[in-house]
Order: C-alpha cells, then structure tokens, then sequence
C-alpha cells in the first residue's frame, strides 16, 4: 500500500521523516505492517497504569496526553502529544504501561503490534535511528518539564508550556506558532503545570493584559514572540529542531 494523505501509515512515515533520512526501502517495510484505525472521544484513556501493553500506537488526529495519579487521585500531566506522535514506543520493549495515556480532544490514532514494530526496528537500521532519536528527545523534553513545573514561577510555566505547544505544534504541521488552537482545558494545563484552574486564568489573563498573547475563546495569538520567549525563559534547543 502506498502513503499518501489517506493511508494509515502516513502519520508514522511522516514522523520518522521528521527523525531522520529514511528511504524507499524503509517505506515498504513501514506499509507492510499489520495496523488497524481507532477512533476515541475526548478524556478517554487509551492505556492505563499497570496495563499489558502489545501494541503501539500512533496518533492521526488530534491531541493527547501522558500522566501519573497519585494514591489520592491526584494527576500530573507529564507530556502532551499531538498528530504524529508515538504515543508508547516504550511498548516495543516493556510490556507493563508505568503511566497513562489518554486523549483531551476526539482523536484517531493507527495501532500496531509492539513485535512487529520491533521486528521492523531489528531490520531496518534507519527506523532503528529514527525512534531512537525520537525517545531521545522525548527524554530531553521531560527533563525540562522537570525544570518547568519544579523551578519556575506561575507566569513563567504557562508561558513556557505555550511556546513548546506553539513550537511543537507548528512541526507537526498543525498550523503556525504565532497562532493556534489550543486544546486543553484550564483543568488540563494546570495538572501539566502544577496549578489550580483559577491560577492558570490569571496567569492567562496576565500574559493578555500584558500584550504577548491575544485570546479568543480557544484561540492563542502570540503577539510578541521575543517577549514572550523571555518571559517563559524558553529555548527550543532542547527539542532538538525535530521535535
């Protein structure tokens, strides 16, 4: 089967493009996959903690998350994902999920047996690079979560997170950095944060009072991409241009 806009695989041979060089070669072997297309509404879980997990999955539409839950039913926000990811490369390998994935807005995604995705990666030398490099950066961008939610004043981590989705987005081919929907809920983005809903609005609110970002409803304008990098003390090096 050949990858065009409509083909299950486009969303991952577009991400391993946007790892690294891969070829014709690697293309057949990606298309000759065994995949099926999944459909989920908004908040629902696609793995859970302590799931068996055989399968990965790729998602083609819209947007999801990873997170932890405490004891008490408190949730951290560790990463968010967009069209293109790879939501659970660590299936390849590990078979126990050690957090949850779940999708905020209705999405499709492409699932895919982890053997045969492993199978591929044993074969094919430059899909081994490709999701290697793209484990890689998903390490770089949790280590500046870290910093992000650990470190940073309540400005600084709502600016910082809306450059990196900004940023992100934008190489996902969602659309431009300086303006975009943003799909979360103020609920969402402070368990990505570390703060309460009322905190993320006026956090919000401020950025607009200041004229660095104009809101419309779900809609983000950055109005000052220099400022607002200095405010949210935001460096893409650490996406590594490919991210």
């Amino acid at each position: 089967m050949n990858a065009n806009d409509d083909s299950p695989y486009e969303a991952l041979i577009a991400k391993l493009r946007r790892m690294g060089p891969i070829d014709a070669d690697d293309i057949a072997a990606v298309t000759a996959l065994s995949v099926r297309r999944e459909s989920r509404r908004a908040s629902t879980y696609l793995v859970r903690e302590g799931d068996r997990v055989d399968t990965c999955a790729v998602l083609v539409t819209g947007y999801a998350c990873r997170s932890k839950t405490t004891r008490e039913g408190r949730r951290q926000i560790v990463s968010f994902h967009m069209p293109g990811d790879i939501l659970d490369v660590q299936h390849i390998l590990l078979d126990r999920a050690d957090h949850n994935v779940q999708v905020i807005t209705p999405a499709t995604y492409v699932v895919m047996k982890a053997a045969d995705l492993r199978d591929l990666v044993h074969r094919r030398p430059n899909i081994a690079d490709a999701l290697w490099r793209d484990s890689l950066i998903d390490a770089s961008v949790f280590r500046e979560w870290v910093l992000n939610v650990g470190q940073r004043d309540a400005r600084t981590r709502i600016a910082h997170m809306l450059c990196e989705f900004a940023v992100r987005n934008a190489a996902a081919g969602q659309g431009s950095p300086e303006r975009f929907d943003l799909p979360m809920t103020q609920e969402t983005i402070g368990d990505a944060t570390g703060l309460t809903p009322v905190h993320v609005n006026r956090m919000l609110a401020a950025l607009d009072a200041e004229g660095v970002i104009v809101r419309q409803r779900q809609q983000i304008q950055i109005a000052d991409w220099p400022r607002m990098k200095r405010i949210a003390d935001f460096d893409a090096a650490y996406l590594h241009e490919a991210a």
